[in-house]
């Protein structure tokens, strides 16, 4: 577990060198989500470059797909592909990292950032695994201000109708959206009973950006049977860096050099405490 907490943290500064240098990026959503996608992939998920083509693997999409750099920075670091060619080409002309997740690549299942579109096609998937008489898991992150898609809604109904135990959602739940607080958006709670309501097993983290309560919520949805689960993580927008966490203009902003050397000096210094 303390190995994956300091993983977390040297993506997070290889995120942030990222998007200084290529001069976008949605950084404030990269860092909520870094420690769902962290304990994901290196401790849950049947998936790995050696299994990527095989009916059986794990699927996983990232609705959210805003938030890709801190996927391209995880994917590199499970083996999918290098991470010095994604610092080399990310959203330069014709190359495949662009700055949604694009299914091009090795290891990325589908092609997502309109928003309300990750959980529909991941029910598509689970019931697909059910009716073929698969074993695998599907997985999807939304961020909280993409369940005012009411897409969202129809995907959770379906969910429950057809049973989709294999199916686990999760909620990067960190109350920020391009335009300012999701309950001033579109209030959003109570979320564990709306998603209760439709039949849904759910598990609020309190920590979302604390790798052992994630850990624990996906073991539990792991051993759910007869219905999907959806994992609530409270998380902090621009986690790791005091002039980015919990303000919603750190959504897509791009830091200037003094900001962007703040950011990596609290990113290091916080992950020399993990050592």
């Amino acid at each position: 577990m303390e190995k994956l907490e300091a993983l977390a943290y040297d993506l997070r500064i290889k995120v942030a060198e990222l998007i200084a240098k290529s001069g976008c990026g949605h950084i404030g959503g990269d860092m909520s989500v870094m420690e769902i996608l962290v304990d994901l992939y290196m401790r849950h998920m049947n998936i790995s470059p050696e299994n990527q083509a095989d009916r059986s693997r794990d699927r996983f999409v990232l609705s959210k797909g805003h938030c890709v750099e801190a996927y391209y920075a995880v994917l590199a670091e499970r083996g999918f592909f290098s991470w010095e060619t994604v610092m080399e080409t990310y959203s330069r002309l014709g190359s495949p990292f662009i700055g949604h997740p694009n299914n091009k690549l090795p290891g990325i299942e589908m092609n997502s950032g309109s928003l309300g579109h990750g959980l529909p096609v991941c029910v598509g998937m689970a019931l697909a695994g059910k009716l073929d008489g698969e074993t695998y898991r599907v997985y999807t992150v939304m961020g909280d201000g993409e369940l005012a898609e009411g897409s969202v809604w129809e995907a959770a109904m379906a969910a429950s109708h057809y049973h989709l135990d294999n199916l686990c959602a999760v909620v990067d739940r960190n109350g920020l959206q391009i335009s300012g607080s999701t309950e001033a958006v579109m209030g959003q709670e109570d979320l564990a009973e709306r998603f209760r309501s439709f039949g849904w097993h759910v598990i609020c983290v309190e920590d979302g950006n604390e790798i052992r309560q994630l850990d624990a919520a996906f073991q539990e949805a792991d051993e759910v049977k007869g219905k999907p689960s959806l994992v609530i993580a409270r998380t902090v927008k621009g986690k790791g860096a005091s002039l980015m966490e919990n303000r919603a203009e750190w959504h897509h902003k791009v830091p200037n050099q003094e900001e962007y050397e703040q950011i990596i000096r609290e990113l290091q210094e916080r992950r020399a405490k993990l050592a």
